[in-house]
């Protein structure tokens, strides 16, 4: 049964649309216009709301303004005298589903909800199709229909088959672990557990005793023998997370397990034989490492036997959509409610954004936003106030170019980084996402002296 509400003072305005409607079962309410209707709605839940006009329609506009506001998606029927076509054209612009004449047709009104009937069941037929989609894209907890993630959700099935050591890199939040664990969870190694040491946590004194474990009386207070995280990977997987930090004498021990499938607790000559796939991740380039001299570059050279690199967020953009959904079918079950969406303000604010935090930063905007939102959407109001911010004055390399202001020339040169960036500067798919040929493609790059990047 569709719920209507009906805003007037004129308590004749809900006999008059009790009367059109008498052949159909509908649910209806009225609420004063000058009460708190917003409340009634909160409280309510109604799919429509029927307007009644009374005064000027300047007045009719602010009441309109002030529901879209409140929520997008709700449906509204303004009923008032007639009016010329252009001032109902006006009505309908501001937000309204339909303006009906009064005195009110039954039949009129009983076309124009059989036409938001209709509305709402596409509606909620496109909700389900993008759930459905959502879902389609999904790979072991990471999310994206970009053309590079969707290569490496290949990739990661590959190699999980496989012993190999495999480094995971990319810039903080695009997902490392979540990826580190899919090798894992689609390995012949499923059933044995996934230890995850985090090298960032774990201060130089303390990394050797508890990846590798000691013996008793191995040092002051060791009262008891303990045999570390590595010896618990057995048979398992062992994720060394943001390796880079990892001290020298944790590398130098990492380095003769990789080589040999050996190791020396603390406070022992014994040698302890663990089968364990090593699977490494950091958030820096290991090569600039190894040329500062903080990382062993044998070292390097055993964890990179395969390298997935993650893209960070503002490669994919194409993803935050996708991204949004999942997160909030995700923290509406945590918090119990019905948030079905962003604004289209906010959907500008995330297109505009850096996201330096990449998708780990859009996950905590949501669970943020849901746990605020009133509304059955998020809203500006809903967002960290540092993030609008940001995209009111940041200028980076990162965002899309402005239109204004340019050449041709200087237009198809900005368009063509922007699309080899899109692909990790792969030509052959910068072609045929252009639409052109190879030849084509390269005696334009040639043009504006970017064959080399």
């Amino acid at each position: 049964m569709l719920k209507i509400l009906i805003i007037s003072t004129d308590e004749g305005t809900l006999r008059e649309v009790q009367q059109a409607l008498s052949f159909a079962s509908y649910e209806l309410l009225q609420v004063r216009p000058e009460e708190n209707f917003i409340s009634r709605i909160q409280q309510e839940k109604p799919r429509v709301l029927i307007l009644k006009r009374e005064g000027p329609l300047s007045q009719t506009f602010v009441l309109l303004r002030k529901i879209k506001d409140y929520d997008p998606l709700l449906e509204v029927i303004v009923l008032g005298k007639p009016e010329n076509p252009a001032k109902v054209a006006e009505v309908i612009r501001a937000g309204a589903l339909d303006y009906l004449s009064t005195p009110l047709q039954p039949e009129s009104l009983a076309e124009s909800l059989k036409k938001l009937e209709e509305k709402i069941s596409i509606r909620q037929e496109t909700f389900q199709l993008e759930k459905e989609l959502t879902s389609k894209y999904i790979f072991e907890g990471l999310v994206s229909r970009n053309a590079r993630m969707l290569e490496i959700f290949s990739l990661i099935e590959r190699l999980a088959k496989h012993q190999i050591t495999v480094l995971v890199s990319g810039e903080t939040g695009t997902g490392k672990e979540l990826a580190a664990r899919a090798l894992h969870n689609l390995s012949p190694r499923s059933h044995r557990p996934l230890v995850v040491v985090d090298c960032t946590a774990l201060p130089e004194s303390l990394f050797e005793s508890e990846v590798f474990g000691y013996e008793r009386g191995a040092f002051t207070g060791a009262d008891r023998s303990k045999p570390g995280l590595l010896k618990e990977a057995d048979q398992g997987t062992i994720f060394f997370d943001e390796i880079s930090e990892m001290p020298p004498s944790g590398q130098a021990k990492l380095l003769r397990f990789l080589s040999e499938g050996t190791f020396k607790p603390l406070g022992t000559n014994r040698l302890v034989k663990v089968d364990a796939r090593v699977i490494c991740a950091t958030n820096r380039d290991l090569r600039e490492e190894v040329k500062k001299g903080r990382f062993r570059e044998d070292l390097f050279h055993r964890v990179n036997v395969a390298e997935i690199n993650l893209p960070p967020l503002r490669r994919r953009k194409e993803d935050i959509a996708l991204l949004c959904l999942y997160f909030l079918d995700l923290y509406n079950q945590k918090f119990g409610k019905e948030v079905r969406g962003v604004s289209n303000r906010v959907k500008k604010i995330f297109a505009d954004y850096n996201w330096p935090g990449n998708v780990r930063e859009l996950e905590k905007v949501i669970e943020r936003g849901v746990m605020l939102a009133s509304e059955n959407f998020i809203d500006v109001q809903h967002l960290p106030e540092a993030l609008v911010k940001a995209t009111e004055t940041e200028i980076t390399e990162d965002r899309p170019y402005a239109y204004t202001h340019l050449t041709l020339a200087e237009l198809e040169k900005k368009h063509l980084i922007e699309v080899l960036r899109a692909v990790d500067f792969n030509k052959q798919k910068a072609a045929k996402m252009l639409g052109i040929t190879r030849p084509a493609l390269y005696r334009k790059l040639k043009k504006y002296s970017l064959l080399n990047r």
